[in-house]
């Protein structure tokens, strides 16, 4: 049976490609996801790849990522700067787990430069833009063989 990667993308990154492409580029969720499920397969991984606009169903897919004991790479956009409850689903992760980000955020205004999300994560990918995603998962993989057998410890 081949490990899980859950990959949550949360509010407006559905609109990737429109939405402001000077900061996140041209390219859509659609072919971040594709590239991910390719990466995941040669990396000997089983993708689940989601989005959502809304808090609530961010929290319960951690939830989920947990219950099935899934490695988790999250990208919480807008979330990343307030959410309490997605910041305490995520301390519930055991397996790697990656914040990843299209933009640097630490060069970004005052309101985007700050994640609650960081010192909950293994590890943090910002501002390669949508390239980050393939990097995330090859680097979930690296941690799942480090941790040996897929077995998850504690941070």
């Amino acid at each position: 049976m081949m490990p899980t990667v859950f990959i949550l993308n949360g509010p407006n990154l559905n609109l990737l490609g429109r939405r402001e492409p000077h900061i996140y580029g041209h390219t859509t969720l659609e072919q971040i996801r594709q590239a991910c499920l390719k990466t995941s397969d040669a990396e000997g991984l089983d993708c689940d790849f989601r989005q959502t606009n809304h808090e609530g169903v961010m929290v319960d897919w951690i939830q989920e990522a947990y219950e099935h004991n899934a490695a988790l790479i999250i990208n919480p956009a807008g979330l990343s700067f307030h959410s309490i409850p997605v910041l305490d689903a995520l301390k519930l992760i055991d397996s790697p787990l990656i914040e990843l980000h299209l933009s640097n955020i630490h060069a970004r205004d005052e309101l985007h430069r700050h994640s609650i999300m960081s010192g909950a994560v293994d590890a943090v990918i910002c501002g390669l833009g949508a390239q980050g995603y393939p990097l995330a998962i090859k680097a979930i993989s690296t941690l799942l063989e480090r941790r040996g057998d897929n077995a998850a410890t504690q941070r």
